[in-house]
């Protein structure tokens, strides 16, 4: 990388390149990554995981280039996270208990170090969490983090309650008056309620959106499959049709 990256005989585009411009391939890389895994493709995830490491490697040159750090500050500094993390394990203090303890442990050093870094006039809860994050996990993590201090539902059944009470509340608002900016506030409710469900019977949401759309699309090519070999196109079939393909879909692919 310092040889792309060298001013002179460097590769032009990689000499160009910036932090800001290097985030959309890091996002890319971590999804191609989860891929991977989703499929089981073990040799896939090798080379995916090679090209994850690249991204650390590129900003890590390009803050060596700038004199703020590199390599080895980054895997020093998540060494010394882990053992601070870790007091049960790297430390004299013994964890009694068992895994809800340890994520206490977890949580409480990390409060402290955001109380640290971020200083007295500035220590909620929810300060650090990135606005960039894709809006269902970063809704779990503000869930998460609150959940820790006891804001939160004791019983499953609360919070099936609450996304009930959300739904209907939608359905008010397109009901009467199916103002815009409270069908989006009602839905943005609703759908962190769900997402607040999810992390309460311990299902990822991100995870689960990521196979539901994966399931809807097999049906939905299994549709189309079924739709070429009747001889016909998708758009002259009607509501009734398309339905009865669906669910013959639905049942081929449960099966």
């Amino acid at each position: 990388m310092q040889m792309l990256r060298d001013p002179e005989d460097g590769c032009p585009w990689d000499i160009q390149q910036t932090f800001d411009s290097i985030v959309p391939y890091t996002i890319e890389e971590v999804y191609e990554v989860a891929d991977a895994i989703d499929q089981q493709d073990f040799e896939q995830l090798k080379d995916e995981l090679g090209d994850l490491l690249l991204q650390v490697v590129y900003f890590t040159q390009m803050a060596r280039e700038k004199n703020l750090f590199d390599f080895e500050d980054v895997a020093r500094a998540i060494c010394n996270k882990l053992v601070r993390r870790h007091p049960h394990m790297f430390g004299k203090h013994e964890i009694q208990g068992d895994l809800k303890q340890a994520n206490k442990t977890w949580e409480r050093v990390k409060q402290q170090e955001r109380n640290e870094k971020n200083g007295s006039n500035s220590n909620s809860l929810l300060n650090d969490i990135p606005v960039a994050m894709p809006q269902l996990l970063r809704a779990k993590k503000i869930q998460k983090r609150v959940s820790n201090v006891g804001f939160d539902w004791k019983e499953t059944n609360e919070v099936i309650g609450k996304v009930e009470e959300e739904l209907n509340e939608l359905k008010e608002v397109i009901n009467t008056s199916n103002n815009q900016m409270a069908l989006e506030e009602e839905l943005g409710d609703l759908l962190f309620s769900v997402v607040n469900l999810s992390r309460h019977i311990s299902v990822n949401a991100e995870e689960a959106l990521r196979k539901g759309n994966k399931k809807f699309i097999n049906r939905f090519q299994y549709l189309e499959q079924q739709i070429q070999s009747e001889g016909g196109d998708i758009e002259n079939y009607n509501q009734e049709e398309l339905e009865r393909l669906w669910q013959k879909a639905k049942q081929a692919t449960r099966s």
